[in-house]
């Protein structure tokens, strides 16, 4: 009897120690830009193969403020941003295997798209709405979840 409650012990044991084994860390990764460091939210958050990117407007971040000249200005602007997030992690657009896009105005589409399809050459998965009342009263707002391979 003692002897099958050790082999069940060790085997709750193992199964409890391979459990801990299998926990991936989750990262909260503060802004590598200096004007967001007192953001409330992470820049990127990256867990195993993952990193989830927080949502990016046309904001210059060396001036502070929106990029002037419409929906393609700051799209080009958005995805600038994106890019640098992803190269401070080691990574680039082309591993960006979902997007998330927002639209002040669902009329901007054909123009985004066209700056959208210059960048994202490997075609991401990606949902694309309209909203209106987006921070900082943006045209439109993108954010991504990027594979580390």
């Amino acid at each position: 009897m003692k002897s099958r409650l050790l082999i069940f012990t060790l085997i709750i044991l193992t199964n409890f120690q391979s459990c801990d084994d299998d926990k991936s860390e989750i990262v909260f990764h503060n802004s590598h830009e200096p004007s967001r460091a007192e953001a409330p939210f992470s820049d990127a958050v990256e867990t195993e193969n993952l990193l989830f990117l927080t949502g990016q407007i046309g904001k210059d971040h060396k001036k502070g403020e929106l990029v002037k000249g419409g929906i393609e200005v700051e799209t080009k602007q958005v995805i600038e941003n994106i890019k640098a997030v992803l190269e401070y992690h080691n990574l680039t657009l082309d591993h960006v295997v979902k997007c998330t896009v927002i639209l002040k105005d669902i009329n901007d589409f054909k123009t985004f798209n066209s700056v959208y399809t210059s960048y994202f050459t490997k075609k991401p998965a990606r949902t694309t709405f309209a909203a209106s009342g987006l921070a900082g009263d943006a045209s439109i707002e993108i954010d991504v979840i990027a594979v580390k391979l």
